[in-house]
């Protein structure tokens, strides 16, 4: 190919972003912001986009890749259910939802699965058993249930979960909001022993709070919340949504504290970045309180899904990528310490999970995660000047620490020319 040959592709590819882009921000709800970046294929802890170039993914999905893009196993048992039969609905019997949920139910060490099909799902699911088994088993006088919830919280962004957040972008303009929930600070026992009433029916908390930039709570605080919730008759619910099923190195993030649950939420890692897959995960005397009409979807549970579904867990049955994500874990936040002072103000992190502060005088995170996609990179910010990082557990140390040699690269050209305002340009 010639250089004029090779020139002429390089603008028709451009161009050809340039026209996506433009469709989208052109017919598609302006609810995301997302970067200059048109993804067109994926595999393992990559993605290419329609120009040729191809990315480390520092983002997963918000962890719905942790087995990486389009693993193997995965691909195979979606492509085998494809072949069969995807949707039944529940008004039948399918012959993968029962294996599904006893596999499911066996590694999270409960004994019942409601399916369902997005993490938001999961937690408006919660809510209502929650709120029945406090009405039907403790007693709680009708219409009075009371859910305490954590300040800083992202559950969703569904009108019932919005009326317990505090992130006023998802939540200015759509009231009237829903009553029943009241908010303590997250990682304050005193404050949660404080709000419980003869009306709470469970506490609902995140493990690590992943949106609010990856924030692990002080040593001891999920092992008193539990001891807390034992006390008081009330119910533990943990949104594992993007803690659970590998992330932090432990099959749930409540495992790194000895800590059994009473509800656990799933979602996001188990449809395998295939399909929307989401359950709460509980005891019988818990999901018990539920009968034929009083709770449903017609996608949830469907033999598709369920097939996915059982190929992660089965790909978490052995340890391995909770072992993996665990030991390349130790090697991110090793290389991100390295950052600490050099443009980097704090880090924190479990596993291959981390949220990093970004020096505000020096970039917001946006226009940091800009400049790292220049370099290959994709991460994503939060609340100003934070960066999340969550690459797939499939990835290999070199393309771990390419990434973090990207992040030092991009925090060292800021340095010597600082960005006040208005972002970086896209990868050219």
């Amino acid at each position: 190919m010639t250089a004029v040959e090779t020139d002429l592709t390089r603008t028709q590819a451009a161009t050809r972003t340039e026209t996506l882009i433009a469709q989208t921000e052109q017919h598609v709800a302006h609810n995301y912001h997302p970067l200059e970046v048109v993804v067109s294929e994926a595999t393992g802890a990559t993605v290419t986009d329609v120009e040729g170039r191809r990315y480390l993914d520092f983002l997963a999905g918000y962890s719905a890749t942790n087995f990486g893009h389009r693993h193997p196993a995965l691909v195979a048992a979606a492509q085998e259910q494809l072949r069969r039969v995807t949707l039944t609905s529940r008004a039948f019997y399918n012959d993968q939802l029962g294996p599904f949920a006893t596999e499911l139910a066996a590694l999270v060490g409960k004994e019942m699965v409601l399916p369902m099909n997005t993490g938001a799902e999961a937690v408006e699911s919660a809510v209502k058993v929650a709120r029945k088994w406090g009405y039907q088993v403790k007693g709680v006088p009708d219409g009075c249930a009371q859910i305490i919830v954590a300040a800083g919280n992202f559950h969703g962004r569904t009108t019932t979960i919005i009326s317990f957040s505090g992130d006023e972008t998802a939540r200015a303009d759509f009231g009237p909001y829903a009553p029943g929930f009241v908010t303590v600070p997250y990682g304050d026992l005193a404050a949660l022993e404080q709000a419980i009433t003869p009306h709470t029916v469970a506490v609902l908390l995140e493990p690590i709070q992943g949106e609010a930039g990856v924030l692990i709570p002080p040593a001891g605080y999920l092992t008193g919340v539990r001891q807390c919730t034992r006390r008081n008759n009330v119910l533990f619910i943990a949104d594992e949504i993007q803690s659970g099923l590998g992330r932090t190195g432990r099959t749930l993030a409540c495992e790194h504290e000895g800590v059994v649950a009473d509800m656990y939420l799933l979602g996001k890692a188990l449809g395998g970045g295939i399909v929307p897959v989401s359950a709460v995960v509980a005891g019988e005397d818990v999901l018990g309180v539920l009968h034929p009409g009083e709770h449903g979807s017609t996608f949830g549970g469907n033999p598709l899904a369920c097939a996915v579904g059982r190929a992660v867990v089965s790909l978490l049955r052995t340890g391995e990528y909770q072992e993996r994500a665990a030991l390349l874990g130790d090697q991110l936040r090793a290389g991100l310490d390295r950052l600490l002072g050099h443009g980097v103000v704090a880090v924190r992190s479990r596993g291959l999970w981390a949220g990093i502060d970004i020096d505000p005088d020096l970039a917001t995170g946006r226009e940091v995660c800009a400049r790292l996609a220049g370099y290959g990179v994709l991460a994503k910010d939060t609340h100003g000047s934070t960066l999340r990082f969550a690459p797939a557990i499939v990835i290999q140390k070199d393309q771990l620490q390419y990434g973090v040699d990207q992040l030092a690269r991009v925090l060292g050209d800021l340095r010597s020319t600082p960005v006040r305002a208005g972002g970086a340009a896209r990868r050219s």
